[in-house]
């Protein structure tokens, strides 16, 4: 892929002396086109060459020479506006979606490198809930993502494996099992989660329950059978339930080590950070102090001597730093743990580890609502849960097909695609610290801002190119054809798409590319309404159709980075 702005960066340095990275964080891309297809801002040397800037390109301009790639230039105020060869940008664009297909806008900036994201992360004995949808499928792009800029990402669900809640399920269970239904292996979190309830109700009213809780735990913590084959299956149920749901959202983890994994591994950390004398006596706790950071102290050992949050994930980054050498640990979890990662972040510093924990990111988002702006968490009461979220999105998908195109083939296939798919979507369209509004009307519009709507795009190229029948090659494709005002635009987004991919990463910010998505499919849609791309002219159908394929790869390849598949039809 030809790089404009380094070509034209290179020129610069060249007449100016200054650095080439330098003069390339400098060039912008105008607003408006009739300006350029990229600006020199000579602000930037005035006051080093003590110039007006206009006289700054002025007299840059006049040392410019025309070439290849740069096909004119002009100076607009203070600004030196550069002019790429258009054909050149068609030509390289098409040829290399042509060669690299679905690896086009791939990298390898992250070769050689790990990065643990650390997402979804459920509390076992429950069902996954409509609460773990944001750091499931943020998480689940932002390891797509990593792996396409050529880093080895780590994917690992940190499981709430752990804690009195445990104790109280076994003990409900030991109770009242007999009254609920665990014959059919479906029905088994279902009832263990009824037992949960159940037992948090009756122990206000029944303060000895709290006992028979603390019990059990305590059994649990101590190696008993009987508890650990217990907890056991509770965990191995919950995941097999969890399952489902992440093989809809195509996420994939490498690692399931949840809070439990860490236990014999914390007193180690106690005494690291006595050992640097870390540690200091406070109300009865042992914290670490970060006054001089404008943080309340981090809590190691609370008051009843036991261990909390910040000592397990200290363990856990630990672990991970003698496990993978990260160069980076991303974590995805909800913005209301912004302190809580503060601190532990600035206390892993602290004990030495300034390398990783410079490294250490939190990747916060906002929180799941309803069209009138609240929480979505519970139905009567009870957890909305994620798989029946996802199973009615794609019914209603299905009643849609019935309605609009009953004699489709694989309804069920493309109504799982679709109806998953928009929820994804939904999630990530917008940027992750804005809370997600959840609305069936607008989830599943298919002309809207939403999956569906670029899944349907898709679906057109797709149905383009079959009726062609043909495919021609980028080498007979004559450039000259494509000069009009829509393809250019496809093509200037195109060319875009590494870039727009390499932003999400270093933002950790999936909505970059579904922003780019609904604006490539908005593109598409013009060019369409304007230009037959089936015609009389062979020549200006092998451009349109060259065209069509590279907006239907780049699409697939996109909506693949967030976890969503594409229907061949719809």
């Amino acid at each position: 892929m030809i790089d404009f702005k380094s070509e034209i960066a290179t020129q610069i340095s060249k007449i100016t002396d200054i650095n080439k990275i330098e003069i390339e964080q400098y060039i912008e891309i105008p607003p408006n086109k009739e300006l350029g297809d990229y600006a020199f801002p000579c602000f930037k040397l005035a006051k080093n060459l003590k110039k007006a800037p206009q006289i700054i390109a002025n007299e840059i301009m006049n040392k410019l020479e025309k070439n290849n790639y740069i096909e004119n230039f002009e100076v607009t105020g203070g600004y030196l506006n550069f002019y790429i060869n258009k054909y050149e940008l068609i030509k390289s664009v098409l040829n290399d979606i042509e060669t690299y297909r679905e690896k086009y806008g791939s990298s390898d900036i992250g070769q050689g490198k790990n990065v643990v994201i650390d997402y979804s992360s459920p509390n076992i004995a429950k069902p996954f809930h409509i609460g773990h949808l944001r750091s499931t499928v943020i998480g689940g792009a932002l390891y797509k993502i990593y792996n396409f800029l050529g880093y080895n990402a780590i994917g690992i669900n940190y499981l709430g494996d752990w804690g009195i809640q445990f104790g109280k399920v076994m003990a409900g269970y030991s109770m009242w099992k007999n009254e609920y239904n665990f014959e059919k292996k479906e029905d088994e979190l279902n009832s263990i989660l009824k037992i949960y309830v159940r037992f948090n109700k009756e122990e206000k009213e029944n303060p000895d329950l709290t006992n028979k809780a603390k019990e059990w735990f305590k059994k649990l913590e101590s190696g008993d059978n009987e508890a650990t084959k217990l907890w056991e299956w509770m965990r191995k149920t919950s995941l097999e339930n969890y399952e489902k749901t992440y093989k809809l959202l195509n996420c994939k983890f490498d690692s399931y080590h949840g809070e439990a994994y860490y236990n014999d591994k914390m007193d180690a950390v106690v005494k690291e950070l006595e050992g640097k004398n870390l540690l200091v006596e406070s109300e009865g706790a042992k914290v670490v102090k970060l006054d001089d950071y404008n943080m309340p102290p981090c809590i190691i050992i609370t008051s009843a001597g036991t261990t909390i949050y910040a000592t397990r994930d200290l363990a856990a980054l630990k672990d991970r730093i003698n496990s993978y050498d990260f160069d980076k640990a991303i974590y995805v979890v909800g913005n209301e743990q912004l302190l809580h990662f503060k601190q532990v972040f600035k206390v892993l510093e602290l004990m030495g580890y300034e390398k990783y924990a410079k490294n250490c990111i939190h990747v916060p988002f906002g929180l799941v609502v309803d069209k009138n702006g609240e929480k979505i968490g519970s139905r009567k009461g009870n957890s909305v849960s994620l798989e029946d979220i996802l199973q009615e999105s794609i019914n209603k998908v299905k009643k849609i097909i019935e309605e609009k195109n009953p004699n489709l083939e694989n309804k069920e296939e493309v109504a799982r695609k679709v109806g998953v798919g928009a929820v994804i979507f939904n999630d990530l369209s917008n940027n992750r610290i804005k809370d997600e509004i959840f609305d069936w009307d607008m989830l599943l519009n298919f002309q809207g801002e939403t999956g569906p709507y670029i899944q349907y795009m898709y679906v057109r190229t797709n149905s383009l190119i079959k009726k062609a029948g043909y495919m021609p090659k980028m080498s007979d494709i004559d450039f000259k054809k494509l000069a009009d005002k829509e393809s250019i635009n496809i093509i200037s987004l195109l060319y875009s798409f590494g870039k727009i991919v390499k932003d999400a990463g270093n933002n950790n910010e999936p909505s970059i590319i579904s922003r780019y998505l609904l604006e490539l499919a908005k593109n598409y849609s013009n060019f369409y309404n304007e230009h037959k791309i089936i015609c009389e002219d062979k020549k200006e159908q092998d451009a349109r159709l060259a065209i069509t394929l590279a907006v239907q790869i780049v699409l697939k390849t996109g909506c693949t980075l967030l976890g969503m598949e594409m229907p061949e039809e719809m």
